[in-house]
């Protein structure tokens, strides 16, 4: 699913070791969801779940979803969020958020379809000094 994405979004993959993806999915605010055709992976999504400080509880950080290009347009990245959000309703979570970039017009579709607010918000990137 990781590799998948990374081909989705035009990165470079690096390989994941069995132990870091050991941890990864073993914790339990890190969630992770595939989609599959004929035991192919087709799509997928991370979220991470955020506690927060202003109430007792947690909200959900939708971080990647990306579906295969031959598989786009027929539901699945529905699907894929609307497994997510049952996730976090049965956890008791009844907030979402996901980022996305002003110039891709395609998530900002898709996320308005699914009934998404749209906020400006404008995030910070800091990378290594």
């Amino acid at each position: 699913m990781f590799t998948l994405m990374s081909q989705v979004f035009g990165e470079t993959h690096m390989a994941l070791s069995d132990a870091y993806l050991d941890a990864l999915l073993a914790r339990s605010e890190f969630l992770a969801i595939a989609a599959t055709d004929s035991d192919h992976v087709v799509g997928g999504l991370t979220a991470h779940l955020l506690p927060m400080t202003a109430f007792e509880g947690a909200e959900v950080f939708l971080y990647d979803i990306a579906v295969a290009a031959d598989h786009q347009r027929r539901g699945i990245g529905r699907r894929l969020v609307d497994a997510l959000r049952r996730e976090a309703s049965n956890q008791g979570i009844t907030t979402m958020f996901v980022p996305a970039d002003e110039e891709d017009t395609d998530a900002l579709q898709f996320y308005a379809a699914l009934g998404g607010t749209p906020r400006k918000v404008t995030f910070f990137e800091f990378g290594p000094r």
